[in-house]
């Protein structure tokens, strides 16, 4: 089991947790494709928005990666890969600055990681962002 950190903007977090799916680097397939069956994902949204949004700095999702499933959706003229994922319900958005000592955060310029889309957290993080977001498990 591995714990990953999805890049995405909180509208889009929101839609893809209504839809049960994940959907990462814009519908790209290769993020997707480093996830198995039983992994995590923890969603960090930088801003509301994609173009234009509030800044926001938050975990705004979590949840288990479902099956090893990767397929294209139809959109018309965007066909982006998704995955399904077990979303835990109602989460508390949590604000990154709200948990110390994250090894996330612990460079400096940790922001630069987050342009990659998708990294993969340490089992530590993974549970501070967790019992936020979620209470202890």
């Amino acid at each position: 089991m591995r714990f990953w950190l999805g890049v995405v903007c909180r509208d889009h977090v929101l839609r893809g947790t209504a839809l049960g799916i994940a959907q990462l680097g814009h519908g790209k397939r290769t993020g997707l494709a480093r996830l198995s069956a039983g992994d995590w994902l923890v969603y960090y949204s930088p801003r509301t928005s994609l173009r234009g949004g509030d800044p926001l700095r938050a975990f705004t999702a979590i949840g288990v990666v479902a099956d090893d499933e990767i397929w294209q959706a139809d959109e018309g003229d965007f066909q982006p890969w998704r995955r399904r994922i077990r979303y835990v319900p109602d989460p508390t958005e949590t604000p990154v600055h709200d948990l110390a000592d994250l090894d996330l955060t612990a460079d400096p310029n940790w922001g630069y990681a987050l342009r990659r889309g998708l990294l993969e957290l340490t089992r530590e993080d993974f549970r501070s962002i967790r019992a936020a977001m979620v209470g202890a498990a």
